[in-house]
């Protein structure tokens, strides 16, 4: 018989079988690991329920939920906030459906307005889903020079382009520079950055599987900065920033090629470009480094409202909004933007 447990924070005997699941499920990602758990309670103060599913003793699926409560973005519980990928990973349908059950079951306990799972793949075909959502997913070869002709052309000589100017990569200690060219990058997009402590946080939480590389000018002027997460043979460059002069120097297209050459060097198997809006540059920036997009299945089990939640700078109520956030100075912007992010997750 499967029964469902909550994971305490402090029962690190559990957490552990917890992670151990995690790396052997096929279905389980970066974001079902036990560390985002600490996140979201130290960092950004949702209360979470990261459920797991067990018979005779083994641990046979795992949620991680998080309930997100703002009077500005509304009432969630999410599988999981901050994340690309989510929602149930089980290893037979009857730990999946158990866990979902308790989901929706915690989900009315608290009168949250939606449930939110993440999932790649499909499950509830009569749930609504947001369709907005693309992933990009690619092998890695296990030559240097093989995954360089593997990018087309026009992307090829953008990358040419940051070597023969003289563009450097390296690996840095702290978050520092990352965090200066990425709040800087979000503020001229008009949205609100996450705070640097959380980026630490993230460096502390995962260790070795959490780093930043930042290429710089050879005047040692920082350019462009990625943040990436390493899992089970993939590399996920999951936040980034750019300096305004980082597209004429190509520092962006060979920000990547470094990330993807380092890991084809490490011997990873996958580069994953991860989620993008359709429609947006980063979409096409991706599709044009020849990666084909994904659908994402984010499924939704509504309570308290009538269509899936559109807390994305794409949707046009949030357009006066974000030609403000563009005008603030940037101090300001720093200072008040993790109150906001931290509810939209």
């Amino acid at each position: 018989m499967t029964d469902i447990q909550r994971l305490s924070v402090h029962d690190r005997s559990a957490a552990l079988r917890w992670d151990e699941f995690v790396m052997s499920c096929p279905a389980a990602t970066f974001f079902h690991r036990v560390g985002w758990q600490k996140i979201m309670r130290d960092v950004f103060h949702h209360d979470t329920y990261f459920l797991f599913a067990q018979s005779g003793g083994s641990i046979e699926g795992v949620l991680p939920l998080a309930h997100v409560k703002s009077l500005l973005f509304g009432n969630s519980l999410v599988s999981l906030p901050f994340a690309v990928y989510g929602g149930v990973a089980a290893v037979n349908a009857d730990a999946a459906t158990a866990l979902e059950d308790e989901a929706r079951r915690i989900a009315g306990q608290l009168g949250v307005d939606h449930l939110e799972l993440r999932h790649v793949d499909a499950r509830h075909a009569d749930w609504p889903l947001q369709d907005l959502y693309v992933t990009f997913r690619k092998p890695i070869l296990p030559d240097e020079e093989a995954n360089m002709l593997a990018i087309p052309r026009k992307q090829r000589a953008m990358v040419r382009k940051g070597m023969k100017n003289g563009l450097r990569s390296d690996i840095d200690a702290n978050v520092d520079r990352f965090f200066a060219l990425y709040a800087d990058n979000v503020h001229r997009h008009g949205t609100p950055a996450l705070s640097k402590r959380y980026f630490q946080a993230l460096r502390d939480q995962f260790g070795p599987d959490c780093d930043v590389l930042t290429v710089s000018a050879p005047d040692g002027r920082a350019l462009s900065s990625v943040m990436s997460f390493y899992f089970r043979g993939e590399v996920l460059p999951y936040y980034a920033g750019d300096d305004e002069s980082a597209r004429e120097l190509a520092a962006n297209d060979f920000k990547y090629w470094e990330l993807m050459r380092r890991s084809c060097a490490r011997g990873l198997k996958t580069f994953d470009y991860g989620r993008s809006k359709q429609g947006t540059g980063s979409y096409a920036f991706k599709k044009n480094w020849g990666f084909e997009p994904q659908p994402l299945h984010y499924e939704y089990c509504l309570y308290k409202r009538d269509t899936v939640p559109q807390n994305n700078p794409a949707n046009s109520k949030y357009k006066l909004l974000i030609e403000a956030w563009r005008r603030m100075p940037i101090g300001v912007a720093n200072w008040l933007g993790p109150f906001v992010v931290r509810n939209l997750g």
